[in-house]
């Protein structure tokens, strides 16, 4: 896990961002289409689900940060919250 101060960490959001921009005006398309309104739904979920997991990414990132400030950098305390913090991750993308 990285800060968003890291720009790979921040060029992965912007591009999950970038997706989920491109589903919505997809949506919008579908609507003015007249797609069936199942179809929409469906895309409507996808949509979600891009935004929650982006969402995730930053929760964990502001998580890491607080806790980053809290411990020195070559604390041993560092590598065990580093892996509770993974553990966490995983744990909350289960649960959307």
């Amino acid at each position: 896990m990285t800060a968003l101060t890291n720009d790979v960490a921040r060029a992965d959001v912007i591009n999950r961002l970038r997706r989920a921009e491109g589903q919505i005006r997809g949506v919008q398309r579908m609507i003015e289409e007249g797609e069936p309104c199942l179809k929409i739904s469906q895309q409507f979920s996808a949509v979600r689900k891009a935004l929650d997991s982006t969402y995730l990414r930053m929760t964990m990132c502001f998580m890491e940060q607080e806790l980053g400030q809290c411990l020195p950098a070559d604390s041993a305390q560092k590598t065990n919250v580093d892996a509770v913090l993974k553990d966490m991750e995983n744990l909350l993308a289960r649960m959307n």
